[in-house]
């Protein structure tokens, strides 16, 4: 949880009032006709969120008070809040939204499959829990022991931390490992540490941890790093010697999901 700061509490009652006034009072069975400003009163939308009108009151002025998850997840529903609208809300209160748990049944989107054949470079699509759930044909050919089926070795599992840390072929295979190993934790770190208590990912890091002694060792250094790219190098068994620089895109319409590429260089 991050702290809102006092802009982001202005900004959270700037959104609110905002979202309130494009309402319409009889759509929810209070009295229309003139008032002195459009859409719902602040008492009016306490009430509908079962809330003191007191404390919306003040989170609306952007005083230092504190509105629980489900609060925020009430008042999203009654103002009719998008995904973003509704992530923005989230984000400046700065609590985790209750309806973010992972769902692995999501499906990646066919537009996003579609890019990945299209382009030429190795490529592959990582869920919340680095597990690849789309790639193309080059990363397939790259990634030995991973996406090429040949994965017997860690149950045929397609997850990235898997790959790294209980592959002998990834050692093999990745360039410089156990500095990228390392790095590699510390951005998956930083990448879930909002969904730390989400089942997959908190089963994922036990069953890491007892597993795997350096992911174990890594794990409890608490490093976190971005994914700022960079360069990767591979001594592929057919290929030989691979330089690329890694590139991560998010997914927009579903967050959850990011697109790795890399493309080669000299």
């Amino acid at each position: 949880m991050i702290l809102p700061n006092d802009l982001q509490r202005q900004e959270l009652g700037d959104f609110l009032r905002a979202q309130r006034a494009r309402l319409t009072p009889e759509a929810f069975g209070f009295r229309g006709g003139r008032r002195r400003t459009p859409g719902l009163r602040r008492e009016e939308v306490a009430q509908l969120c079962g809330m003191s009108a007191t404390w919306y009151t003040w989170i609306e002025q952007g005083r230092d008070v504190s509105a629980s998850p489900s609060a925020l997840a009430r008042l999203a529903r009654i103002l009719g809040l998008s995904t973003a609208e509704r992530s923005y809300l989230f984000a400046l209160a700065g609590k985790a939204d209750p309806s973010s748990s992972f769902d692995s049944s999501n499906d990646v989107p066919a537009a996003v499959i579609d890019a990945l054949t299209a382009i030429a470079l190795p490529a592959y699509v990582l869920d919340r829990t680095w597990t690849a759930r789309a790639w193309n044909a080059r990363a397939e050919r790259l990634f030995v022991g991973w996406l090429d089926g040949s994965n017997a070795a860690i149950g045929g599992d397609r997850n990235l931390l898997r790959y790294v840390f209980l592959s002998d072929l990834a050692r093999k295979l990745i360039r410089d490992w156990p500095e990228r190993a390392k790095r590699v934790v510390a951005e998956f770190r930083a990448d879930a540490g909002r969904h730390l208590d989400d089942p997959p990912i908190k089963s994922l890091i036990d069953d890491l941890a007892a597993s795997s002694e350096t992911f174990a060792r890594l794990w409890t250094e608490h490093a976190v790093l971005g994914r700022e790219g960079g360069e990767r190098t591979f001594d592929h068994p057919l290929d030989g010697l691979l330089r690329y620089e890694q590139i991560t895109l998010a997914v927009a319409a579903q967050p959850e999901f990011k697109v790795v590429m890399l493309a080669e260089r000299a």
